[in-house]
């Protein structure tokens, strides 16, 4: 990467990063390709047997699109 291009993408303000790293994000071919490191697999290993042994300690989508979207 051109270490010049980096510098001013830093110099950007947060709000004009995060729409970068989402444009970034959307040009990739395909995003579904990336693997997954091993940390982040035993994190969802985790949440997923935390589920399992209490299912109802969650939100649904509704709720927390609710809580989302109400908090604007």
């Amino acid at each position: 990467m051109d270490t010049n291009i980096l510098k001013e993408v830093l110099k950007l303000p947060d709000a004009e990063k995060l729409e970068l790293i989402g444009d970034l994000w959307d040009s990739l071919s395909n995003p579904n390709d990336i693997p997954l490191t091993d940390e982040q697999k035993e994190e969802l290993d985790r949440r997923l047997e935390a589920h399992y042994k209490n299912p109802e300690s969650g939100s649904s989508w509704d709720e927390v699109k609710a809580r989302i979207l109400g908090s604007k």
